[in-house]
């Protein structure tokens, strides 16, 4: 099972952009309408911050969004998605982007325990009014791409992680998963094996924490995506409901792995369906 593969779409983007360490789609991001605090530090260590992107606009119920890349979990950089942040910053919603420690520096859970603790830096700034955002209850919100999304989908679903952190998954109000793996077990491939060890390895699965508690979730996948099946997003939805939870779920005809993020991006042309207009639409509704 091809379930997951490095980012290899993002890093041609990276190649065509013609310009050091920008993606093609950063350069062509707009700069106006948000300040973007950079490498807010959550956790010790070089992999241990974030990026903040609060918009011009900013008040003390604005939506705040947790968003983890993927990467295959060993690889990524919060710096190369500038273009998510201000898709949604443009859209009055702050947009926190963490970077996480990587295989080979250490293995499942490691990478969701430092997620937890992003989340958990971002929710006291909104609620005590720091790092340039206005003291409030903000919606907070989890979205995820890739392993990015197994990465927030255990957030949203274990309740472990955000209770060693202070927090509960009832804080949360959704969960936004794009392309991710949820249910990807038996494992195949020895890399994966090696980053999700035997003895941890069956509480990698988000599907096996659905207990109804979960967020409202929006969960979106490519009908062409080779990289993880999107079977793993009809499982996920279809636990969720199983157990009386919120899910909508939704396979995007034509669209590959790339395509359900780079949907997100207000430099391409989007239409009234497009990821972007999906994304903005749940956070309105459930904020």
């Amino acid at each position: 099972m091809r379930f997951l593969r490095p980012l290899a779409g993002l890093a041609a983007l990276l190649a065509l952009a013609g310009c050091s360490g920008a993606s093609l789609l950063n350069a062509v991001t707009s700069r106006a309408g948000y300040a973007l605090e950079r490498n807010l530090r959550y956790a010790p260590g070089a992999r241990g911050t974030l990026d903040l992107y609060v918009p011009a606009d900013v008040r003390p119920d604005t939506p705040l969004v947790v968003f983890v890349y993927g990467g295959a979990w060993d690889s990524g950089s919060k710096d190369i998605y500038r273009f998510v942040g201000q898709s949604l910053a443009k859209a009055g919603i702050a947009v926190a982007v963490p970077d996480y420690r990587l295989y080979p520096e250490v293995v499942f859970p490691r990478f969701v325990e430092d997620a937890a603790k992003a989340v958990a830096a971002v929710e006291k700034a909104g609620r005590e009014g720091t790092e340039g955002l206005p003291a409030g209850r903000h919606p907070l919100f989890l979205m995820g791409h890739s392993a990015g999304g197994e990465i927030a989908g255990l957030l949203a679903t274990d309740p472990r992680y955000l209770r060693a952190v202070g927090l509960s998954k009832r804080r949360l109000a959704g969960f936004i998963g794009l392309a991710g793996p949820y249910d990807f077990l038996p494992l195949k491939e020895e890399r994966y094996k090696r980053v999700f060890p035997v003895e941890t390895r069956e509480d990698s699965q988000p599907v096996h924490f659905v207990d109804g508690t979960e967020p409202p979730m929006l969960l979106l996948a490519g009908s062409d995506d080779t990289t993880v099946n999107p079977e793993n997003t009809r499982s996920l939805a279809r636990h969720v409901v199983a157990k009386g939870g919120t899910a909508e779920a939704a396979i995007l005809p034509g669209a590959d792995h790339i395509a359900v993020l780079s949907g997100l991006a207000t430099a391409l042309p989007v239409g009234e369906r497009s990821v972007r207009a999906r994304v903005l639409d749940f956070i309105g509704r459930h904020s």
